[in-house]
């Protein structure tokens, strides 16, 4: 198969996006696909996430994106099929100095060219339209939209796709929108469901067909720094995870 690079993408925050990177990490890499994720955002919560202390690191993204260190120095091996390009704090002031840097907006594209042996690079963009969101969509073939079946997520979603557009034309013609997932959803609320109802209605197929439902395991488990297949695989979330991961897969070579 073609490799996958795959960013993952919501201005807003809170909408589930680093639980459904890490998620969809952990199972992919369950199945045999070697995997890496890219953490983008300078809270670090997929590297914390995926039980790494961020603050203990002494190379991450940062020097990846700004002093040119190379990708074998950044990454770090979690388990079998399971890589992680780590972020803490320190990333933030990427923002500043890639503005001044030569090739500012594909210096992530050009590292993780280094990566060819991962079948699936998931990237965990910030929560925000910065350099850093550029840099992500720039190095990406496709875009996952993650949203949250409420009102203020949905409506900054005209705001995403606008940026999107944008980079297709000056950086990433070939920059994909291969699918949108409904997140913290709960078939009882007529809210939940009528968002959901209008994502398809805007976005047709491309709205992938697993909501994920809301359910306490998935922030239980990242405060012990595990996956939701490692800390509850019987769960909600664990299951709905699981056919959404068999639905990216099905776009394989789409």
């Amino acid at each position: 198969m073609a490799q996958r690079i795959i960013a993952f993408a919501n201005q807003k925050g809170g909408v589930g996006k680093t639980t459904t990177v890490v998620s969809l990490a952990a199972r992919l890499a369950a199945l045999g696909k070697k995997v890496c994720v890219v953490d983008m955002d300078p809270q670090g919560n997929a590297t914390t996430n995926l039980g790494i202390k961020g603050d203990e690191l002494e190379i991450t993204a940062y020097d990846m994106l700004v002093k040119n260190v190379t990708l074998d120095k950044v990454i770090i091996k979690l388990r079998d099929n399971l890589d992680v390009i780590p972020a803490n704090i320190g990333l933030a002031s990427a923002e500043v100095e890639l503005a001044t840097l030569a090739g500012k907006d594909v210096r992530l594209k050009k590292a993780l060219a280094q990566g060819s042996n991962y079948d699936y690079i998931l990237i965990d963009a910030p929560p925000s339209l910065n350099q850093l969101t550029l840099n992500a969509l720039t190095a990406a073939k496709e875009v996952i939209v993650v949203v949250q079946t409420q009102v203020f997520s949905f409506l900054g979603l005209a705001k995403l796709t606008e940026t999107i557009e944008m980079v297709r034309e000056y950086t990433n013609p070939d920059l994909n929108m291969s699918g949108v997932v409904c997140t913290l959803y709960r078939e009882q609320r007529n809210l939940n469901r009528n968002i959901a109802e209008q994502l398809r209605e805007n976005f047709g197929n491309v709205v992938f067909k697993t909501p994920i439902r809301e359910n306490v395991k998935l922030a239980e488990a990242p405060m012990v720094g595990q996956d939701i297949f490692s800390y509850d695989p019987a769960c909600a979330g664990a299951q709905d995870y699981a056919a959404l991961c068999d639905e990216i897969i099905a776009l394989e070579g789409v």
